[in-house]
């Protein structure tokens, strides 16, 4: 029998990783990728060579309006985002993103009969945010099977989320090792429309650290001062 797989594709490094691991793993990829109205789009176009490179079943891009409530730095052009570490959750972060990510995920699972959801969160090299905490995924998990008929019925929709206690350096040598290749990311929050990072906000910042936590040369395009 077939395993299929929904797996959300930012684009960004972990996402990838994320991918791969779930390809090794015999899965049928189906990709779920959003336009939810961030300023660093270009992340886009990296899922979409992502998504052909790995010959996904599906791609799914779907377009939501998040910048319409505001509330971030990756959605509100009144807001810039910090090229200094913030104490406490930072402003680039973009209320209740997974929780919605996955809901569609969900949905999509159910209607093409998967039983596996894989998202790229990280609770240990990461920026602090709220829905990437291995408390948010295990009531994410709670909540899909109380939400669907596909729970309700016995056939559990598991949430997978790999990454969630590796360092960014760990991530990056298990991606390495399945042969990823992460100079076709983005995961600058102010990265050019072309994807040539800033090489200053904290996402820069945390890729910069695995690298070289990984004992592996940067392949990052930056953007030239």
């Amino acid at each position: 029998m077939t395993k299929k797989a929904i797996i959300l594709l930012s684009g960004g490094l972990d996402s990838v990783t994320v991918l791969a691991m779930a390809k090794q793993q015999g899965y049928s990829i189906y990709a779920l990728s959003f336009d939810y109205g961030q300023k660093h789009n270009a992340e886009l176009a990296s899922a979409q060579r992502i998504a052909q490179h790995y010959q996904v079943l599906e791609h799914k891009v779907i377009t939501l309006g998040l910048g319409s409530i505001s509330g971030s730095a990756l959605t509100d052009a009144a807001l810039t985002v910090p090229i200094t570490p913030q104490e406490g959750i930072p402003v680039t972060y973009v209320p209740a993103r997974n929780t919605i990510f996955l809901s569609f995920a969900l949905g999509w699972a159910e209607v093409i009969d998967a039983h596996d959801i894989f998202i790229g969160v990280n609770a240990v090299d990461y920026s602090g945010y709220p829905d990437c905490r291995p408390k948010f995924i295990e009531a994410f998990q709670a909540l899909a099977n109380l939400a669907t008929k596909a729970g309700v019925e016995g056939h559990e929709i598991k949430v997978h989320a790999p990454l969630i206690n590796m360092s960014k350096g760990d991530i990056i040598q298990q991606g390495t090792q399945l042969g990823v290749d992460y100079a076709k990311t983005v995961s600058c929050y102010a990265s050019s429309p072309e994807g040539f990072a800033c090489g200053k906000c904290d996402a820069c910042r945390l890729r910069k650290i695995g690298f070289e936590q990984a004992g592996i040369a940067d392949p990052t395009p930056y953007i030239k001062a």
